[in-house]
């Protein structure tokens, strides 16, 4: 299979970078979108790479954060046939703490019902095409990792942990082994390993792809996190957005090959 990244953090050319996440996917002669990023800025940069984003066939919100979810209008003034399949969980209610205050980091408001009739939303895990799948947490207690990252939820007009239920990975199967893209990977970059493996007994693991959300770690938390993935026997990781470069670093040091960088307009067979 084929990944481009259309929108990362960093960039290594012309293109341009922003703070979000948006790849293309090629996989058994299927186009899929995941993620739009912050803006139409990943649109830009495929139409720069030449690729059509008019000829996607289906897409996928890996969870309901700006930063991956607000160029969907863009996307759909482009592409008239593709569905975006989102987690049931996903609304319009996700919060983060800066400083002292609550700031809202949620889907654009109102895209949800604006572009109803091109949203699907799934449930447990459910193969959107031969070969992909999509795969919820399972993993118990996220509301505690949340708590550790302010990352929130507003229910019934209170703001509670996120349990991170409108997040999704996307599990591709290949001759090299499972494929997993975990955008933001809140719920731990080892435990959504953990996850797939429980999904699919018996299959292989071969790369992870996203970003592993370490941006606010101490030195410690992340080399204790890339001794865990090291321990799942996962062959590859690609990672970066809200990886952040000094984690990256860490990262690189503690697995060595195993551990890529991602940038904007990057290329990847899989």
């Amino acid at each position: 299979m084929r990944a481009v990244v259309l929108v990362d953090n960093l960039t290594k050319n012309n293109l341009s970078p922003e703070w979000g996440l948006s790849f293309y996917l090629e996989y058994e002669g299927n186009k899929i979108l995941l993620d739009t990023g912050a803006s139409g800025r990943f649109l830009k940069n495929a139409d720069a790479m030449g690729i059509d984003l008019a000829a996607i066939d289906c897409g996928v919100l890996s969870h309901a954060h700006y930063d991956h979810a607000d160029g969907m209008g863009e996307f759909f003034l482009r592409n008239q046939k593709a569905l975006f399949y989102l987690r049931e969980g996903a609304r319009e209610n996700c919060y983060g703490k800066r400083w002292c205050f609550r700031k809202y980091i949620g889907i654009h408001r109102g895209f949800l019902k604006t572009y109803g009739e091109r949203i699907r939303y799934v449930s447990g895990n459910c193969e959107i095409l031969p070969g992909v799948t999509l795969i919820p947490h399972t993993t118990k207690d996220l509301e505690e990792i949340a708590k550790g990252v302010d990352l929130y939820v507003k229910e019934g007009g209170k703001l509670r942990p996120d349990s991170f239920a409108h997040e999704q990975s996307l599990v591709f199967d290949t001759e090299k082994g499972l494929v997993i893209f975990s955008s933001c990977s809140h719920a731990g970059a080892d435990n959504i390993i953990r996850e797939i493996e429980e999904a699919f007994p018996g299959k292989k693991l071969y790369a992870m792809l996203g970003g592993f959300h370490l941006y606010k770690s101490s030195k410690e938390e992340v080399r204790a996190l890339a001794e865990r993935i090291r321990r799942t026997g996962i062959r590859k990781i690609y990672t970066g957005h809200c990886t952040g470069e000094p984690a990256f670093a860490i990262l690189k040091e503690e697995l060595g090959g195993c551990a890529e960088q991602i940038y904007t307009g990057m290329e990847m067979e899989l």
